[in-house]
């Protein structure tokens, strides 16, 4: 007796703004994926040439060719790597091409209307969509995740500030009358557009080419996921991938490291993507992004000040913690967030499509 074999069909998504950075990133990831056909990558400078000639990566891996956004049809699920502003004004417009929708940018992350004024100088044409959007590092928004039909990606920096961060507010582990500062060590790719019309553009996206010390547009992500301000600076260092993030905050005192262990180890003991790295030997004993290129990894560490400067008072030390959070911003903090969001709110498997363990010596 002849049986049918059935082949499962695989979910047919599209990346429109495709030859930026974390385009290029998506298109890779997506590739690979086992649940996943790409059907369209849309660039307008680039239209009707292979997506090869800009991702050279991607040579004899594909035959798409770019097309224009005006040949866009409609798919099951669409990746947006556009510049901010440009899906908050035509979002009607791409709401009719995807089933669900993944951006990568800014322009549906914050939930407060308010917050855009005060930190992108704008008023948000889309106020009433902001709450339909699920704020994009899953760690934080699992479960939303898996009943959105819309999900807006962290920006990079946020994301290492975030995820490095969280557990200690989670667990109220923080001085809260004391100031929390950080500040992150960026790769080049952080900033650039790789030429592109399609990609983010400093100028945009609030990321930097070489020094942001105050104002930095991330802070609004980190104060609506965290509760608490957070004082941050960014810099650009010789380094293409990359963010090392590094955070001075103050605990309650009596917090003790175990207790400390407790909070990371409750928060991220299960998830597939987060590795807490403080060894006692061997080379890299912390976080060191370099290391994560190429991955969906972060990596965190931390380390209480053995000898904190006692107080004008004469109370205890101040009890200082140092954290340091680092990722792969084009991973992480772009493509690889977004392929691991996809995932959850598709069901796929968390990890598939996103396996590469890095590389060493690098």
């Amino acid at each position: 007796m002849n049986q049918e074999i059935r082949v499962k069909a695989k979910m047919k998504v599209s990346i429109v703004g495709g030859s930026g950075y974390a385009g290029g990133e998506l298109l890779r990831l997506l590739l690979q994926h086992p649940e996943v056909e790409v059907h369209q990558v849309t660039s307008e400078r680039f239209a009707g040439k292979p997506v090869s000639l800009v991702h050279p990566n991607l040579r004899r891996q594909t035959d798409l060719k770019f097309c224009s956004s005006k040949e866009l049809q409609k798919t099951d699920l669409l990746f947006l790597a556009l510049p901010h502003m440009t899906l908050m004004n035509n979002f009607e417009k791409f709401k009719s091409f995807g089933e669900r929708i993944i951006d990568l940018s800014a322009d549906f992350r914050l939930k407060n209307p308010a917050d855009y004024q005060a930190w992108y100088g704008i008023t948000h044409p889309q106020p009433e969509m902001l709450n339909e959007f699920v704020y994009g590092i899953v760690e934080l928004h699992r479960e939303e995740m898996r009943k959105a039909r819309y999900i807006s990606s962290a920006g990079c920096n946020a994301t290492a500030v975030i995820l490095s961060l969280y557990p200690l507010f989670k667990n109220k582990l923080v001085d809260l009358t004391k100031p929390v500062v950080a500040e992150a060590k960026c790769g080049s790719s952080e900033g650039g557009s790789q030429a592109s019309d399609d990609s983010h553009h400093p100028e945009r996206s609030g990321c930097v080419r070489s020094y942001k010390p105050t104002g930095h547009r991330h802070i609004a992500e980190m104060i609506q996921e965290l509760g608490h301000h957070i004082n941050f600076s960014a810099t650009s260092i010789e380094m293409v991938r990359g963010i090392l993030a590094t955070a001075h905050i103050f605990l309650k005192l009596g917090i003790t490291e175990l207790d400390v262990w407790k909070a990371y180890r409750k928060e991220y003991g299960a998830e597939p993507f987060i590795r807490m790295v403080k060894e006692r030997a061997g080379i890299y004993r912390y976080p060191e992004p370099k290391l994560l290129s190429g991955t969906n990894f972060c990596d965190i560490g931390f380390a209480i000040d053995e000898k904190p400067v006692p107080s004008s008072s004469g109370e205890a030390g101040e009890n200082r913690l140092v954290v340091m959070g680092a990722i792969d911003n084009l991973m992480k903090g772009a493509g690889g967030q977004a392929v691991h969001a996809m995932n959850v709110m598709c069901g796929f498997d968390e990890k598939a499509g996103l396996e590469f363990m890095g590389l060493h010596p690098i």
